[in-house]
């Protein structure tokens, strides 16, 4: 098997090339024997292929978990990175890994280097990380990142299951009712022509359907393929996304569903902002962005210039009809309290359970 890697030297002069060896194992004793520190090293003949792997959400919390573990033992952090990198098997990952352990060690601060991956990193991750910088508490923040993010995949989850059976019901009688008007109807139309008796009207309209669906079917295909890809590019658009996120929203029996998981994703996360020592404006901001949902980031940032203004957050979402006003007092009981974390952090968990509640029934 053929290796490329990149080493150091014991001066401190970068290397970069391939090697012959049984094993990712044997590659890196062998370079370790000729006294060169591995900086990174990857198969070449078995890795990413015409497209780079997906990272997933889950080897980021996995990712996470490992780091906070090996940091709140006293490992240093890039010594800890480099320990997972080894052992990543996600090619993609490995590379994310080795880059951020060089910058770590060129003196960068983590959460500054993990900007270089937000895609990966979101802004709540990198704020957390940044807050923990200044307080010497990475381990204990990094194991909290991780159970934040793994709440967020559990509701991310529930909300997939409870559109799926809808989805698939929908599909199943789509695809029933064009059977039927496409090959079972056709084959009674003739009888009911030599019978020439009067047709209902409910009948003939079936009947007539059926006859433009059969005789200009590559129409209708284009016309749907059309009308897919414009909804596409209308979701992309402001009027769009206001659009869908009202319907989101309002729609029966799942609009309820959905702002139960919006307020759970936002309280949620400005009750871990602020219980991790990040400023309130930021978690207020922050708060806001990962609602993903368009009334509630105007909400959110009308939540911000109020506390800007010197308001309290339970007197911007008094009255809104976003928020329950259960929520409101909650809310208002814990800035009362200054435990206004906690109080977040079991309201969330309380929605959670609610959305769960909902999918089952």
């Amino acid at each position: 098997m053929n290796f490329q890697y990149r080493v150091k030297d014991p001066l401190g002069k970068t290397h970069e090339g391939s090697i012959e060896a049984a094993s990712l194992e044997e590659a890196e004793q062998q370079l370790r024997r000729d006294g060169f520190q591995i900086l990174e090293i990857d198969e070449a003949d078995g890795g990413e292929g015409l497209l780079p792997r997906r990272v997933t959400k889950n080897e980021i919390i996995y990712m996470t978990s490992q780091l906070a573990i090996m940091v709140d033992t006293g490992i240093t952090l890039s010594v800890a990175l480099e320990g997972i990198q080894q052992q990543e098997p996600n090619p993609t990952l490995r590379k994310v890994l080795a880059h951020l352990r060089d910058r770590v060690e060129g003196g960068e601060d983590f959460s500054n280097a993990l900007g270089e991956y937000p895609h990966l990193f979101d802004k709540t991750y990198r704020s957390l990380v940044k807050a923990s910088e200044a307080t010497g508490s990475l381990g204990p923040m990094l194991d909290r990142i991780a159970g934040y993010l793994r709440k967020e995949v559990e509701t991310r989850g529930r909300v997939r299951a409870a559109l799926a059976y809808p989805m698939v019901m929908m599909a199943l009688a789509t695809g029933v009712t064009i059977f039927l008007l496409t090959y079972i109807l056709p084959k009674f139309t003739p009888l009911f022509k030599s019978k020439g008796t009067e047709l209902p009207g409910p009948t003939r309209l079936m009947m007539a359907i059926s006859d433009a669906i059969v005789g200009y079917w590559h129409l209708w295909l284009a016309g749907l393929v059309a009308a897919i890809i414009g909804l596409l590019y209308f979701r992309r658009t402001a009027t769009g996304r206001t659009t869908f996120d009202w319907i989101k929203i309002h729609v029966p029996v799942l609009g309820p569903m959905f702002r139960k998981v919006i307020i759970s994703r936002s309280i949620r996360t400005l009750g871990t902002m602020i219980g991790s020592g990040v400023p309130i404006l930021e978690a207020v901001r922050l708060a806001g962005e990962v609602s993903g949902n368009v009334y509630y980031e105007r909400l959110w940032a009308e939540v911000l210039d109020g506390v800007t203004g010197g308001k309290r957050i339970c007197e911007v979402l008094r009255g809104s009809p976003l928020f329950p006003q259960v929520l409101v007092q909650m809310i208002s009981s814990g800035e009362e309290t200054a435990k206004l974390d906690t109080v977040l952090e079991k309201v969330s968990t309380y929605y959670d359970r609610e959305v769960e509640m909902t999918v089952k029934a």
